[in-house]
């Protein structure tokens, strides 16, 4: 596959060609769920709860996580699917999360699953960057397929700048 730069209408970017993995996008979806499985079997295999702070601060990150991820699917509703390819019957969603960063189901993802190893075990901590990593290329994706589908995405990306993280990127 080749690595040339390729122009879309998400900003005024231009963003490196990152491979779709499959006709919907599928190789993302099984790609996150086999790192999430690995990060719940390094918290199992490694555990280390000696620290009250770490521990406090991963479930403060776990929880907020999960908040930003049931607010993000309540607003998506029937457009929700797990592949970057938008679902056929789906519509642009931009109010709730979706006002602050344009993937905040992966920005939820990324606090829980950073959270559930600070919290339980540092070593799984690894897995979490690279998971948040997986994250932030399916997003890209993910914008390609949004940008072919929806008219409006050029506008929504260009209000809302922020793909996971808000002021960051």
């Amino acid at each position: 596959m080749s690595k040339r730069p390729v122009s879309t209408t998400c900003g005024s970017s231009r963003l490196a060609e990152v491979p779709q993995l499959g006709e919907r996008g599928g190789g993302w979806v099984a790609l996150q769920f086999v790192l999430m499985a690995a990060i719940v079997g390094a918290v199992i295999a490694w555990p280390d709860v000696d620290s009250t702070w770490r521990s406090a601060l991963g479930a403060l990150l776990f929880l907020a996580g999960t908040l930003v991820v049931i607010l993000a699917a309540r607003a998506l509703g029937s457009s929700m699917t797990p592949f970057p390819r938008p679902a056929r019957a789906g519509h642009l969603v931009d109010e709730g999360p979706y006002a602050f960063v344009r993937h905040p189901i992966y920005s939820g993802g990324i606090l829980v699953f950073g959270g559930i190893p600070l919290a339980l075990s540092p070593w799984a901590l690894v897995g979490a960057g690279v998971l948040a990593l997986v994250w932030a290329l399916k997003a890209r994706v993910e914008e390609r397929f949004l940008a072919n589908r929806y008219p409006a995405y050029a506008e929504y990306s260009a209000r809302v700048r922020f793909r996971l993280v808000p002021f960051v990127y």
